[in-house]
């Protein structure tokens, strides 16, 4: 069984303009102004062979491929991912102008996949058991949400907790620079910054807060014996980072560094932090 392919002829304005207005290419159109506007319809749209391909796996993610939308000379690349898919999933064929149309601006990729968000995972899923998760806190730019997530990848992370201002992990833009990590690392959504901190404790875990002004480094604390099931490592903004509130209710950690700069870019420091937060693990084995 293998996906339905359907090919969308274009040759002509008149057939141009019948192609964009199918009803099964609609939610691919305009991508930039609903990326602005928030989809709201249960789907995000994946960019690029990579990240199409981490979502058409379904043993490292738990999203589905609702349909692809694939430029005709990039068909073969991807055939393989098409191959496998459900014979319920249709792979929209198109060609370059028919796609640049739809999408409404010139895409390069060539290569589209809608997928289906699901039902949304609860806080407390991710703070079963022993490990590390990731809080963030009010990060409201793409580009350092899908840093981190690809970061949360890489390293093994439980999973990631997002306060309610902190944006969405499967905007386009966020899951391309994540190379796929927002598809394969499970988040889940709190209420606020108080009430992720509620259910780090409430689990038995320990929050440990970044911060240029920590008191305590924080490759010295990951190496302290713990009497927590697991740490939940929290990240805020640049500039401000995270709200005194918060900060008085977590333990406040820092990576060490020279006074040339007093911060990091928060997906830099991500990366340091998560890599600080795991070796212990990696020693073990």
């Amino acid at each position: 069984m293998v996906a339905r392919l359907v090919d969308v002829p274009a040759s002509g304005a008149a057939a141009l303009a019948e192609a964009v207005a199918l009803p099964e290419l609609e939610p691919y159109v305009s991508l930039r102004d609903r990326d602005l506007a928030g989809r709201g319809d249960g789907l995000f749209v994946a960019e690029g062979e990579v990240v199409v391909r981490v979502l058409a796996s379904p043993r490292q993610t738990r999203f589905r491929v609702r349909s692809l939308l694939v430029e005709q000379r990039r068909l073969a690349a991807i055939r393989d991912v098409i191959d496998a898919l459900p014979d319920d999933v249709p792979v929209y064929v198109v060609a370059q102008n028919v796609m640049d149309a739809v999408v409404g601006f010139a895409i390069h990729r060539g290569i589209l996949a809608l997928g289906e968000r699901g039902a949304a995972l609860a806080p407390e899923s991710l703070l079963t058991g022993e490990g590390l998760a990731i809080g963030l806190v009010g990060l409201t730019n793409h580009d350092n949400v899908g840093s981190v997530f690809r970061s949360a990848a890489a390293f093994g992370a439980r999973g990631v907790l997002l306060d309610a201002a902190t944006c969405d992990p499967l905007y386009r833009k966020a899951i391309r620079v994540s190379v796929g990590g927002a598809l394969v690392m499970p988040f889940a959504r709190c209420a606020s910054g108080d009430a992720m901190l509620d259910a780090v404790a409430a689990a038995g875990w320990e929050a440990l807060a970044l911060s240029a002004r920590g008191e305590e480094t924080l490759d010295a604390v990951v190496s302290e014996t713990t009497s927590a099931k697991g740490r939940v490592l929290l990240l805020g903004t640049e500039g401000d980072g995270l709200p005194a509130h918060l900060l008085a209710r977590a333990r406040r950690v820092r990576i060490d560094m020279t006074p040339t700069l007093d911060s990091l870019n928060v997906a830099v420091a991500s990366g340091i932090a998560l890599y600080e937060a795991t070796r212990p693990r990696r020693s073990r084995g």
